[in-house]
């Protein structure tokens, strides 16, 4: 198989760990207050904790609702706040040196400007940021990866899609992109699908 002609990267606790510092439980103790006992979308598991995937799933299960736009509002008041105290992952320094001329995305369960805040709080400079929107379907859904490609002008098939959940890995099979794992716990995915120990390694092991 030729070199990826592209890279597709998640953002939280793969370029950089925002949500270890977002008080999820916060998050969605107010979302619950303004959508009610809204049921969350049908979702992969994940290593994130119940509130986080509480939040998520709700979120993606309101794509179609009116309601969405303050939802995630009320959410990224948390993510927003997180920033000051977010951390970079291993090999975020090295990572545009390691696509070596191709180009390369991020999308992200986050919002687009909080996505850019902290990708620039951390000096990781992207042009192309597919974020949080109704219009979209959100991971686990491949949509934002086939935008993320299309803005790059690859197509989907010949990116690399690297990320550290399995939300990430069935985006990138729903949208027919390889991928590559860097997970950070011993249970983000099953033995059959490719992992490296960093974001470097990953971009080094992309087929």
């Amino acid at each position: 198989m030729p070199p990826p002609r592209a890279f597709l990267f998640d953002l939280d606790r793969t370029l950089v760990d925002l949500q270890s510092f977002t008080d999820y439980a916060a998050a969605l103790r107010d979302l619950t207050a303004l959508v009610g006992d809204q049921p969350g979308a049908t979702v992969p598991d994940a290593d994130w904790d119940a509130p986080t995937v509480s939040t998520m799933a709700i979120l993606v299960a309101l794509s179609d609702d009116p309601r969405w736009h303050e939802a995630s509002a009320a959410v990224s008041v948390h993510e927003r706040a997180a920033i000051p105290q977010s951390q970079p992952m291993p090999g975020l320094g090295d990572a545009v040196e390691a696509c070596a001329g191709r180009p390369y995305a991020v999308v992200t369960l986050l919002p687009s400007d909080v996505a850019r805040d902290v990708l620039d709080a951390h000096g990781f400079p992207v042009d192309v940021i597919i974020g949080r929107d109704p219009r979209i379907r959100a991971k686990p859904f491949g949509d934002g990866l086939v935008e993320a490609a299309e803005r790059l002008g690859v197509p989907v098939t010949e990116c690399v899609m690297i990320g550290d959940s399995s939300w990430d890995h069935a985006a990138a099979v729903d949208a027919g992109a390889g991928f590559i794992g860097v997970p950070v716990s011993a249970t983000a995915f099953p033995s059959d699908v490719p992992v490296a120990r960093h974001l470097v390694e990953a971009i080094e092991r992309a087929p």
